[in-house]
């Protein structure tokens, strides 16, 4: 089967939208992940606003993205003596792929006032598949050293540090955006962090000329938010004191009292100000990541006056990305058309797959993760191999799988059909909890008797996401529901031929068929240690009665890695998922105008 070379087509946007004028979308987020080399992501939040974006350059959607340009990026991790380190590398720009904006010879500029200091931040471009990202950046002359240090890390420092990025971003964003010419229809505010932009937004209008709250109507029509978790240490909150600090005389020029400004940011019982409720109050169009969590945050929220409605867009990924380069060429050649808009790619194809040839596949894939591995552990090729990596959150429990090491043991060393394990994975600096269970880990995994069967590899990033979602047979995942929002690293595995074990949490309560994959079960109890006991066997249940047979089995296997990849690619892109915004949010808000 053919079809039109993608360089040949009309673009998804033009075709069935290019009739709307004035169209354009700023997506802000305190994180990027559009790739390896430019490191100012630390895991799904950037990786998630890097395929955003990607996206919808393959759409053709006209789409800026904004953010900070953090110059010591996210930490480098590094396993000494079984403890997680932190280390930071200073990035070049102009090795990134960055170039400054200019204006007449002369780096772009804008300032925000944070408590009486004026600071100048400058704005770096790259582009991630063609659509422009715009990077704050206060490492400028003339600013104070402790100005320059605003965007030194990502989510590093103090609360007082933190709330000085986020007025950044979410102050000096939407004048950098002005500064350089460029008028979004719409606003969309990946996560809180951003949430000041409505204020900065409610200031210029109001210094204008218009009616407050005229202005406020209009800036809540044209905005979009999405949250992305319901775990409270997620959702940003701030001492009312050091807010108003910082951003009363802002209020002030925008019309608002303190008063009237702590009402956007309060929330029932809650004794701070949150970010999370300033921006459903600010935006008319709001939305969760799953299903599930679209129920559990209008649950979670349902107290907040005035608030957005909060739908749900479930999250996915950009298959060019994230798929394996010759399992893409497979693909291709078995029907499914991977440049083509979500619904016309023809995922069914994937079932007339060679077996033979997926095979040879998976295992060169599963080869160049051992060959990773090596240094680390004596993994084989041959084994039954686990993947489980992703941010080191208490509530992600990567040490389920290790509570019953007895049971553990026997399925790593069984004689005929042995078991092996990949982890990765950082936690948070601040995270003491999840730096004791990667020590915890660590020390498991070069025990003796399991040394080669278990390997902790360090420093997890994109680069390394993309050798074990590609090299392993099963992909892991074993958060406490309904705590997972969405999640993403199960859908990258799931196409790239790595069959899914989760607890029915995120996108795998919509993903999740018996054809396709195993669901962890254990009840629901109400004691967290009890659910986790029963959690914990129902996974040891599954690998020993279901996953094991299942993988011996190489036909029936392949069978149904096919299954899951052709599930995952028809319902889990980040095309699929740009098009329900843009029909589902962003046009609305557009059209609001």
């Amino acid at each position: 089967m053919t079809s039109a070379p993608a360089s040949t087509r009309t673009a998804w946007w033009a075709r069935d939208h290019g009739a709307e004028s004035g169209f354009l979308v700023a997506y802000f987020c305190m994180e990027f992940g559009i790739g390896e080399d430019l490191p100012v992501y630390s895991g799904g939040l950037g990786v998630l606003a890097g395929d955003h974006l990607k996206a919808a350059a393959g759409l053709g959607l006209p789409l800026v993205g904004v953010g900070l340009l953090y110059r010591m990026g996210y930490f480098r991790q590094a396993i000494d003596g079984g403890g997680q380190e932190e280390r930071y590398v200073e990035i070049v720009p102009e090795e990134c792929g960055l170039a400054l904006e200019r204006a007449g010879g002369a780096p772009v500029t804008v300032s925000v006032d944070l408590a009486g200091e004026e600071v100048r931040a400058q704005i770096w471009r790259t582009e991630a598949a063609g659509v422009p990202l715009l990077l704050l950046d206060t490492d400028v002359d003339g600013n104070s050293e402790r100005a320059r240090h605003i965007t030194d890390t990502l989510y590093g420092g103090d609360r007082e540090h933190r709330l000085r990025q986020e007025l950044v971003l979410g102050v000096g964003g939407p004048r950098a955006l002005a500064a350089l010419g460029i008028t979004p229809s719409v606003f969309h505010v990946n996560e809180g962090h951003a949430a000041f932009l409505a204020l900065e937004r409610l200031r210029v209008g109001v210094e204008a000329g218009r009616p407050r709250d005229e202005v406020l109507q209009a800036i809540r029509a044209e905005s979009v938010f999405t949250t992305h978790t319901p775990v409270p240490a997620g959702n940003e909150r701030f001492d009312y004191d050091l807010v108003r600090h910082y951003t009363e005389s802002l209020a002030r020029e925008a019309g608002l009292s303190w008063d009237e400004l702590c009402h956007l940011g309060s929330a029932p019982g809650d004794d701070c100000f949150g970010l999370t409720p300033l921006a459903l109050r600010t935006a008319a169009h709001a939305n969760g990541v799953s299903i599930l969590h679209g129920e559990v945050a209008r649950e979670m929220w349902a107290g907040l006056d005035a608030a957005a409605p909060i739908g749900a867009v479930t999250n996915g990924v950009h298959f060019a990305t994230w798929i394996g380069p010759r399992l893409r060429e497979l693909l291709v050649d078995a029907g499914v058309d991977l440049d083509a808009p979500p619904g016309e790619q023809h995922w069914e194809r994937a079932h007339d797959l060679d077996r033979d040839a997926l095979a040879e596949v998976l295992a060169a894939q599963k080869r160049a993760l051992v060959e990773r591995v090596v240094p680390a552990a004596g993994l084989t090729p041959e084994a039954l191999t686990i993947g489980f990596a992703r941010r080191f959150a208490t509530y992600k429990r990567a040490g389920l799988i290790f509570s019953d090491r007895d049971r553990l043991r026997r399925l790593l060393h069984d004689a005929e059909r042995p078991l092996q394990l990949v982890v990765a994975g950082k936690a948070h600096p601040a995270d003491a909890a999840g730096k004791e269970l990667i020590r915890r880990v660590v020390e498991y995994a070069r025990g003796d008797g399991v040394a080669s069967r278990v390997a902790f590899l360090p420093d997890y990033d994109m680069a390394l996401a993309k050798v074990i979602v590609r090299g392993v047979d099963i992909w892991l995942n074993t958060p406490r529901r309904p705590q997972e929002a969405s999640g993403t690293s199960g859908m990258k595995a799931a196409l790239n031929g790595a069959v899914n074990v989760s607890t029915l949490d995120g996108w795998w309560a919509e993903g999740y068929a018996p054809a396709v994959g195993w669901a962890i079960d254990g009840g629901e109890l109400a004691d967290e240690g009890e659910q986790d006991a029963a959690d914990a066997d129902s996974l040891y249940r599954i690998l020993e009665h279901e996953v094991v047979p299942a993988f011996a089995d190489r036909r029936g296997w392949l069978d149904r890695v096919v299954e899951s990849i052709a599930a995952v690619g028809e319902r889990f892109g980040a095309d699929r998922m740009v098009r329900e915004y843009a029909e589902g949010y962003y046009l609305p808000a557009h059209r609001s105008r």
